[in-house]
């Protein structure tokens, strides 16, 4: 009886220490390359976010007073100068859109450039005389270019509630 007992434990003991090793292979083709963001205001991510050629689709079906709660990437053309307060984006070449942060509760680093994507609201506005020579003031824009706005401007604007600014 000693004997089968002193055998099981053998065997057990053999089949315990058996160092097997499993290689397996992934594949890593259809990974997904993460982009790397700096996030300004409220935590927001770029999945489904629109092109800025899609969204001026969007934005040449507003009229004056029209909303749309959306989300787009689109390149920086300027940011403020003094604050940071508001950017404008190129959309398609042409047309650029101002946008601005909910109840100014961030701002952009000054030096801002390249690509972001903006979650908020689009809308469309008329945007009055003494407003657009602030925002040409804010530019750095010279007194002769501040003094030739003479007439309300039919804007695309957005408020962005959280911007992702891509980073290098």
């Amino acid at each position: 009886m000693n004997k089968i007992l002193l055998f099981i434990v053998v065997g057990l003991t053999i089949v315990s220490c058996k160092n097997e090793t499993k290689t397996t292979e992934k594949n890593i083709e259809g990974v997904k390359k993460d982009i790397a963001y700096a996030s300004f205001g409220m935590e927001i991510n770029d999945a489904d976010a629109l092109t800025s050629e899609r969204m001026m689709e969007q934005y040449k079906g507003l009229e004056a007073g029209d909303t749309v709660l959306t989300k787009m990437s689109a390149k920086i053309v300027e940011v403020c100068s003094k604050k940071g307060c508001w950017m404008t984006l190129d959309m398609d070449g042409e047309n650029k859109v101002m946008v601005k942060f909910k109840d100014y509760g961030f701002f952009m680093p000054l030096d801002t450039k390249g690509d972001v994507v903006v979650n908020g609201k689009a809308f469309v506005t008329e945007t009055p005389v003494d407003e657009l020579r602030h925002y040409a003031e804010d530019a750095g824009k010279s007194k002769e270019e501040i003094d030739a706005i003479t007439e309300p401007k039919l804007e695309f604007r957005f408020e962005a509630d959280g911007v992702l600014l891509k980073t290098e």
